[in-house]
Protein backbone atom coordinates (compact mmCIF):
# COMPACT_ATOMS: atom_id res chain seq x y z
CA UNK A 1 0.00 0.00 0.00
CA UNK A 2 1.19 3.48 -0.83
CA UNK A 3 -0.14 6.81 0.54
CA UNK A 4 0.31 10.34 -0.81
CA UNK A 5 -0.60 13.85 0.36
CA UNK A 6 -1.43 16.24 -2.51
CA UNK A 7 -1.78 19.99 -1.86
CA UNK A 8 -3.48 22.00 -4.59
CA UNK A 9 -3.22 25.79 -4.34
CA UNK A 10 -5.20 28.52 -6.18
CA UNK A 11 -8.87 29.33 -6.70
CA UNK A 12 -10.02 25.85 -5.81
CA UNK A 13 -12.97 26.20 -3.39
CA UNK A 14 -16.64 25.92 -4.44
CA UNK A 15 -15.78 24.97 -8.01
CA UNK A 16 -16.55 21.21 -7.83
CA UNK A 17 -12.91 20.27 -7.29
CA UNK A 18 -13.36 17.59 -4.57
CA UNK A 19 -16.19 15.90 -6.50
CA UNK A 20 -13.92 15.72 -9.57
CA UNK A 21 -11.15 14.07 -7.46
CA UNK A 22 -13.62 11.69 -5.80
CA UNK A 23 -14.97 10.53 -9.16
CA UNK A 24 -11.43 9.86 -10.44
CA UNK A 25 -10.50 7.95 -7.26
CA UNK A 26 -13.58 5.78 -7.63
CA UNK A 27 -12.83 5.22 -11.31
CA UNK A 28 -9.34 3.94 -10.32
CA UNK A 29 -10.78 1.80 -7.49
CA UNK A 30 -8.69 3.56 -4.86
CA UNK A 31 -9.67 2.18 -1.46
CA UNK A 32 -8.89 5.10 0.84
CA UNK A 33 -9.50 8.76 -0.01
CA UNK A 34 -9.97 12.11 1.75
CA UNK A 35 -10.09 15.74 0.53
CA UNK A 36 -10.49 18.92 2.61
CA UNK A 37 -10.84 22.59 1.73
CA UNK A 38 -8.57 24.72 3.90
CA UNK A 39 -7.37 28.33 4.08
CA UNK A 40 -3.67 29.00 4.62
CA UNK A 41 -2.66 32.62 5.09
CA UNK A 42 -5.89 33.65 3.37
CA UNK A 43 -5.20 31.45 0.35
CA UNK A 44 -7.38 28.56 -0.84
CA UNK A 45 -5.94 25.05 -0.68
CA UNK A 46 -7.24 21.50 -1.13
CA UNK A 47 -5.41 18.80 0.80
CA UNK A 48 -6.00 15.38 -0.76
CA UNK A 49 -5.02 12.09 0.90
CA UNK A 50 -5.00 8.85 -1.09
CA UNK A 51 -3.90 5.34 -0.13
CA UNK A 52 -3.90 2.22 -2.28
CA UNK A 53 -1.92 0.23 -4.79
CA UNK A 54 1.17 1.99 -6.05
CA UNK A 55 0.14 2.00 -9.71
CA UNK A 56 -3.31 3.41 -8.94
CA UNK A 57 -1.86 6.12 -6.70
CA UNK A 58 0.64 7.17 -9.39
CA UNK A 59 -2.10 7.40 -11.99
CA UNK A 60 -4.20 9.49 -9.59
CA UNK A 61 -1.28 11.86 -8.94
CA UNK A 62 -0.79 12.30 -12.71
CA UNK A 63 -4.49 13.13 -13.03
CA UNK A 64 -4.31 15.83 -10.31
CA UNK A 65 -1.30 17.42 -11.99
CA UNK A 66 -3.07 17.91 -15.34
CA UNK A 67 -6.81 18.06 -14.65
CA UNK A 68 -9.01 20.53 -12.79
CA UNK A 69 -12.55 21.95 -13.03
CA UNK A 70 -13.21 24.63 -15.69
CA UNK A 71 -13.89 27.34 -13.09
CA UNK A 72 -10.79 26.55 -11.03
CA UNK A 73 -7.49 28.37 -11.28
CA UNK A 74 -4.56 26.23 -10.13
CA UNK A 75 -1.30 27.87 -9.08
CA UNK A 76 0.58 24.79 -7.90
CA UNK A 77 0.25 21.07 -7.13
CA UNK A 78 2.60 19.65 -4.46
CA UNK A 79 2.87 15.91 -3.86
CA UNK A 80 4.60 14.20 -0.91
CA UNK A 81 4.53 10.88 0.91
CA UNK A 82 2.00 10.44 3.70
CA UNK A 83 2.71 8.13 6.64
CA UNK A 84 -0.61 8.08 8.50
CA UNK A 85 -3.89 6.27 7.98
CA UNK A 86 -6.42 7.52 5.41
CA UNK A 87 -10.12 6.89 5.85
CA UNK A 88 -12.03 4.74 3.40
CA UNK A 89 -13.45 6.27 0.25
CA UNK A 90 -16.95 5.12 1.30
CA UNK A 91 -16.68 7.09 4.54
CA UNK A 92 -15.55 10.19 2.68
CA UNK A 93 -18.35 9.80 0.13
CA UNK A 94 -21.00 9.67 2.85
CA UNK A 95 -19.66 12.69 4.77
CA UNK A 96 -19.18 14.58 1.50
CA UNK A 97 -22.78 13.94 0.42
CA UNK A 98 -24.07 15.04 3.85
CA UNK A 99 -21.98 18.20 3.57
CA UNK A 100 -23.32 18.91 0.09
CA UNK A 101 -26.91 18.34 1.21
CA UNK A 102 -26.37 20.72 4.12
CA UNK A 103 -25.06 23.37 1.72
CA UNK A 104 -28.06 22.83 -0.54
CA UNK A 105 -30.44 23.16 2.41
CA UNK A 106 -28.72 26.33 3.61
CA UNK A 107 -28.81 27.73 0.11
CA UNK A 108 -32.50 26.85 -0.10
CA UNK A 109 -33.24 28.65 3.17
CA UNK A 110 -31.30 31.64 1.96
CA UNK A 111 -33.18 31.57 -1.33
CA UNK A 112 -36.49 31.39 0.53
CA UNK A 113 -35.47 34.40 2.59
CA UNK A 114 -34.51 36.27 -0.53
CA UNK A 115 -37.74 35.14 -2.17
CA UNK A 116 -39.74 36.48 0.79
CA UNK A 117 -37.85 39.77 0.55
CA UNK A 118 -38.47 39.89 -3.18
CA UNK A 119 -42.17 39.17 -2.64
CA UNK A 120 -42.29 41.95 -0.07
CA UNK A 121 -40.68 44.33 -2.55
CA UNK A 122 -43.06 43.08 -5.23
CA UNK A 123 -46.03 43.82 -2.96
CA UNK A 124 -44.64 47.28 -2.29
CA UNK A 125 -44.17 47.82 -6.01
CA UNK A 126 -47.73 46.64 -6.68
CA UNK A 127 -48.96 49.07 -4.04
CA UNK A 128 -47.07 51.88 -5.73
CA UNK A 129 -48.41 50.72 -9.08
CA UNK A 130 -51.97 50.84 -7.71
CA UNK A 131 -51.32 54.35 -6.41
CA UNK A 132 -49.93 55.36 -9.80
CA UNK A 133 -52.97 53.87 -11.54
CA UNK A 134 -55.21 55.82 -9.16
CA UNK A 135 -53.36 59.02 -10.02
CA UNK A 136 -53.58 58.12 -13.68
CA UNK A 137 -57.35 57.66 -13.37
CA UNK A 138 -57.60 61.03 -11.64
CA UNK A 139 -55.54 62.63 -14.41
CA UNK A 140 -57.75 61.01 -17.04
CA UNK A 141 -60.81 62.36 -15.23
CA UNK A 142 -59.30 65.85 -15.24
CA UNK A 143 -58.42 65.40 -18.89
CA UNK A 144 -62.01 64.46 -19.70
CA UNK A 145 -63.22 67.54 -17.82
CA UNK A 146 -60.76 69.71 -19.73
CA UNK A 147 -61.90 68.20 -23.02
CA UNK A 148 -65.50 68.94 -22.04
CA UNK A 149 -64.58 72.56 -21.31
CA UNK A 150 -62.69 72.69 -24.57
CA UNK A 151 -65.76 71.49 -26.47
CA UNK A 152 -67.87 74.13 -24.72
CA UNK A 153 -65.28 76.79 -25.55
CA UNK A 154 -65.34 75.74 -29.19
CA UNK A 155 -69.13 76.00 -29.22
CA UNK A 156 -68.94 79.48 -27.69
CA UNK A 157 -66.27 80.52 -30.17
CA UNK A 158 -68.37 79.24 -33.04
CA UNK A 159 -71.36 81.17 -31.69
CA UNK A 160 -69.26 84.30 -31.23
CA UNK A 161 -67.85 83.82 -34.69
CA UNK A 162 -71.41 83.80 -36.07
CA UNK A 163 -72.28 86.93 -34.12
CA UNK A 164 -69.04 88.55 -35.23
CA UNK A 165 -69.83 87.77 -38.85
CA UNK A 166 -73.23 89.42 -38.43
CA UNK A 167 -71.62 92.44 -36.76
CA UNK A 168 -69.11 92.73 -39.58
CA UNK A 169 -71.93 92.54 -42.14
CA UNK A 170 -73.80 95.30 -40.28
CA UNK A 171 -70.60 97.32 -40.09
CA UNK A 172 -70.11 96.98 -43.85
CA UNK A 173 -73.72 98.09 -44.42
CA UNK A 174 -73.22 101.07 -42.08
CA UNK A 175 -70.02 102.12 -43.85
CA UNK A 176 -71.78 101.80 -47.19
CA UNK A 177 -74.69 103.92 -45.94
CA UNK A 178 -72.29 106.54 -44.55
CA UNK A 179 -70.50 106.70 -47.87
CA UNK A 180 -73.76 107.08 -49.75
CA UNK A 181 -75.00 109.78 -47.39
CA UNK A 182 -71.64 111.52 -47.63
CA UNK A 183 -71.89 111.57 -51.42
CA UNK A 184 -75.41 112.94 -51.23
CA UNK A 185 -74.35 115.60 -48.73
CA UNK A 186 -71.43 116.55 -50.93
CA UNK A 187 -73.70 116.86 -53.94
CA UNK A 188 -76.12 118.98 -51.94
CA UNK A 189 -73.33 121.20 -50.66
CA UNK A 190 -71.97 121.60 -54.16
CA UNK A 191 -75.45 122.38 -55.48
CA UNK A 192 -75.99 124.90 -52.71
CA UNK A 193 -72.62 126.42 -53.46
CA UNK A 194 -73.47 126.78 -57.09
CA UNK A 195 -76.79 128.36 -56.19
CA UNK A 196 -75.12 130.72 -53.72
CA UNK A 197 -72.52 131.77 -56.25
CA UNK A 198 -75.30 132.38 -58.76
CA UNK A 199 -77.26 134.52 -56.30
CA UNK A 200 -74.15 136.50 -55.37
CA UNK A 201 -73.37 137.10 -59.01
CA UNK A 202 -76.90 138.33 -59.65
CA UNK A 203 -76.76 140.55 -56.55
CA UNK A 204 -73.43 142.04 -57.62
CA UNK A 205 -74.68 142.67 -61.11
CA UNK A 206 -77.78 144.39 -59.71
CA UNK A 207 -75.64 146.54 -57.41
CA UNK A 208 -73.34 147.48 -60.29
CA UNK A 209 -76.32 148.53 -62.38
CA UNK A 210 -77.68 150.53 -59.46
CA UNK A 211 -74.32 152.22 -58.98
CA UNK A 212 -74.13 152.98 -62.67
CA UNK A 213 -77.58 154.50 -62.53
CA UNK A 214 -76.64 156.52 -59.47
CA UNK A 215 -73.49 157.75 -61.14
CA UNK A 216 -75.48 158.75 -64.21
CA UNK A 217 -77.97 160.54 -61.96
CA UNK A 218 -75.19 162.34 -60.14
CA UNK A 219 -73.59 163.39 -63.40
CA UNK A 220 -76.92 164.71 -64.64
CA UNK A 221 -77.47 166.63 -61.44
CA UNK A 222 -73.94 168.13 -61.62
CA UNK A 223 -74.53 169.24 -65.19
CA UNK A 224 -77.74 170.99 -64.20
CA UNK A 225 -76.00 172.66 -61.26
CA UNK A 226 -73.19 173.87 -63.50
CA UNK A 227 -75.66 175.31 -65.96
CA UNK A 228 -77.44 177.24 -63.25
CA UNK A 229 -74.28 178.49 -61.69
CA UNK A 230 -72.72 179.22 -64.97
CA UNK A 231 -69.82 177.03 -64.61
CA UNK A 232 -68.69 175.30 -67.64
Amino acid sequence: MKAKEITIKGRVHDVGYRLLLLNEAERLFIENFDARNVLMNGEQHIIVLVEGEKEKINRFVEFTESNYPPEASVESVEVKDYGEAVRSIDSFRQSFMVFQLTKIAQAGVGMLGKQDAMLGKQDAMLGKQDAMLGKQDAMLGKQDAMLGKQDRTIEILESVEGDTSKMLDKQDETIKTIKEESEKTREIVMDEGEKTRGLLKEKIEEDVEWIKEEIIGIKTTLSKVKEKVGIE
